[in-house]
Formats: structure tokens, sequence, C-alpha cells
């Protein structure tokens, strides 16, 4: 049962962080930073709470919008380049972010000894939930409350105008220019709106784990986060919980038997949804095939009406 309920708390830190992505991608850029977005809110979430007596609630608030402030700040510069570069440029600050805190050492003396990240040695005692006397089933419900609310309220973005302007930007940026939308702010707020997401994934997962270390924030991280929502299509939210389940529940749990050979499987499923699904697996409604009569050669097919009676 505790291995079900670990699961479960994996897929629910994974949601949140292909939800970070999602923003990002529904205005059409392709970026590889919400790793390092999500190592700022676990080391921060974390050294709130274990080295300065926190709250875990203010904790990850705190986390989650200096992960935004830094998203922001990243955002403005990334509005220079696209395509490519983008990633090139998105990539180099992930990897930026995670040697900073492979160097960083600072830690202070508590009753339990000495707390703090340590270089290479990583980020233990984190112990908010232990310390308290959280249960699995308890910590499993407050990743899945925070995964409901974050979903509830992109749904909500989509529909307002906020999400016009993402998809307007995301489909066509010259067409989107010349309605008169603010290309800087439409991606900003994309790029900050993900990176507040991803530092609350990141805040959730240090206490999750107890102990962090810059190997937990590789570019494979970033990959996982931009193929949830790929995989599982941009047109629904539903779609990158679809896509996280199938990949960390049956693909990298379900077969962790083959070992590295998951990789390759990995890899072949993104191709194959690429070529039979562009628009990702959850893109459009699935409907049942339908008997209709085709009308025989020579007989008129009736027009729908358009006018007034």
């Amino acid at each position: 049962m505790d291995f079900y309920i670990g699961l479960m708390q994996v897929i629910g830190v994974h949601t949140l962080l292909g939800l970070s992505a999602w923003c990002v991608l529904h205005t059409g850029q392709v970026s590889l930073a919400q790793g390092g977005f999500f190592a700022i809110g676990a080391y921060g979430a974390g050294m709130l709470t274990a080295m300065a007596g926190w709250p875990l609630g203010g904790a990850l608030a705190a986390a989650a919008l200096l992960s935004g402030l830094v998203a922001v700040t990243v955002g403005f510069p990334a509005l220079r380049v696209k395509g490519l570069m983008l990633v090139v440029a998105t990539t180099a600050f992930a990897e930026i972010v995670r040697l900073v805190f492979f160097n960083l050492k600072w830690q202070v003396q508590t009753p339990q000894g000495p707390v703090g990240p340590d270089g290479g040695l990583g980020f233990g005692g984190i112990r908010y939930f232990p310390a308290h006397a959280w249960s699995g089933l308890e910590v499993l419900a407050l990743i899945w409350s925070l995964v409901a609310a974050v979903m509830l309220t992109l749904w909500w973005l989509d529909r307002s105008r906020v999400g016009t302007l993402w998809r307007a930007v995301g489909e066509d940026e010259v067409a989107a220019q010349s309605a008169g939308i603010n290309l800087t702010i439409a991606k900003v707020s994309a790029f900050g709106i993900g990176g507040v997401i991803a530092g609350l994934a990141g805040g959730l997962f240090s206490h999750n784990t107890t102990h962090i270390e810059h190997g937990n924030f590789t570019i494979l991280l970033a990959t996982f986060a931009i193929a949830y929502p790929i995989l599982g299509g941009l047109k629904s939210l539903a779609g990158t919980l679809v896509a996280v389940v199938f990949i960390q529940g049956l693909l990298i749990e379900g077969l962790r038997f083959l070992g590295d050979w998951r990789s390759l499987l990995f890899g072949a499923l993104i191709l194959a949804v690429m070529l039979v699904r562009p628009g990702g697996v959850l893109a459009a409604p699935l409907q049942w095939p339908t008997n209709r009569r085709k009308p025989a050669s020579g007989t008129a097919v009736p027009q729908e009406r358009t006018g007034h009676a």
C-alpha cells in the first residue's frame, strides 16, 4: 500500500510540473527552464522550513513566488530569441541553477545537528512531514488538493481573456500582434505563472523526499516537463494528467524490470504520438464512427438553411 501511495505522490508532483510547462507551450514557446524553477522551489521551500522554521504553507507560497519572479526575469530576455535558440538559452539557465545549488554550502545549527545545503552532498534534513506526524495519506491529500486547485485555476484562465491571448500568440505571433495583442505581456505572463507552478511542485518534492541534490534537476527532468503536455495535448488539461500517469505509472514504474530500455521506449512513444496524433492524445474528443447512408448518384443533397424564414 505504501508503494502505491508513494507513486501517487510522485504522479501528483509531476502533474504540477507538466502543468507549468503547459502554460509556456500554450504561447508557442518551448522552454527547458522548468527544471530550474522546480529546483528553486525545492531548495527555497526546504530552506525556509528546515533552517528558518517557517510553516509549510508559508514556505510553499514563498518558494512558488520566488520561482515565479525568477521566471519573469528569465522571460524578458527570452523574448529576444525563438525556436531552437530559446531551447538552448533556457537549457543553459536550468544548468546554471543546478550548478549553483551544486556549489551552495550554507548550513545552520539545530538541535538535530547542522541542517542546510552541503554542496555536492545535497540538502537533507527536510523533515517537516515526519516532525509533524503527517501520514502518507495526508501528504497525498495535500498534493492532490493543490493539483486540483491548480487545474481549476488554469481551466478558468484558459477560458478567460488570458487564455485567449496565449492561444492567439501560440498560433500566429504576427497575426496576434497585428490584432493589438501585447506579445511581451502574453509570453512573460505564461513564463511567470508556469514558474509559480513549477516552484510549488519543487517545494512539495523536497518535503516529500526529505533529501534533494543537484542530480534531481538534470535536463531529463525538464524533458519530462514538456513531454507531458505535448503527449497529452495542449487543448486539454486532463491530457497532461493522463500523460503523467502513463509515463510515471506504467513506463517508469510498471516496466522497471526493463532498466535503461525504458528510455528507448520513452523516445519511441514521443515519436509515435507525433506521427499518429501530432496534437496529443486528447487533442480532440473521441468520436464513434457512425453509419450514414450516402445519397444515390444524381440525388441532390439538401443544403442547410441559413436564412430567416
